[in-house]
């Protein structure tokens, strides 16, 4: 199994995410991770889908998106032609000497506390999901009370704007 990452731009109407995700339950393929917002232009949304599969099923998906009426292009982001990002926000129980080894983690990885309370810390991050899974994976062992993940998002690099796929 390998996963892909697919933007896709589509009209801004209503029940397109829902379009676009009903396909994927219909035919039985689970979606690793998905995000979607209107884009500079409010009559399109862009949406960032990660789906894992074999070569068949990866290729089936992005066939039957094309035929959605809704879809305008379908882009697979690959690295190194693209980047991918996730954000993640943690809030974490911490005591008076927990707090200070927690904000050195935060820092090697270039993360913000953007909350503080007496008796946690709220920190963000954004990277790539490889960063996002090193940070968790350094916060074991800490009373983790929150975290949420946006899922991925990306653009292709360089000045190239992706073409009608129809």
């Amino acid at each position: 199994m390998k996963q892909i990452v697919l933007s896709i731009v589509a009209e801004n109407n209503p029940g397109v995410l829902s379009r676009i995700s009903g396909l994927f339950s219909r035919r039985g393929y689970n979606i690793d991770s998905i995000t979607a917002c209107k884009t500079q232009d409010e009559k399109y949304s862009r949406m960032t889908i990660a789906v894992s599969g074999d070569d068949t099923i990866l290729a089936q998906i992005k066939n039957q998106l094309i035929k959605l009426e809704d879809v305008i292009t379908l882009v697979e982001l690959e690295n190194p032609t693209s980047v991918c990002r996730e954000l993640i926000l943690v809030k974490i129980r911490t005591g008076k000497s927990e707090k200070q080894e927690i904000i050195t983690i935060a820092d090697i990885f270039r993360a913000k506390v953007v909350d503080v309370s007496k008796d946690s810390l709220m920190i963000e991050l954004t990277g790539n999901v490889n960063k996002i899974e090193a940070f968790i994976n350094l916060l074991e062992g800490f009373d983790i009370l929150e975290l949420v993940r946006t899922g991925l998002t990306g653009l292709s690099r360089g000045e190239s704007v992706p073409r009608l796929v129809k």
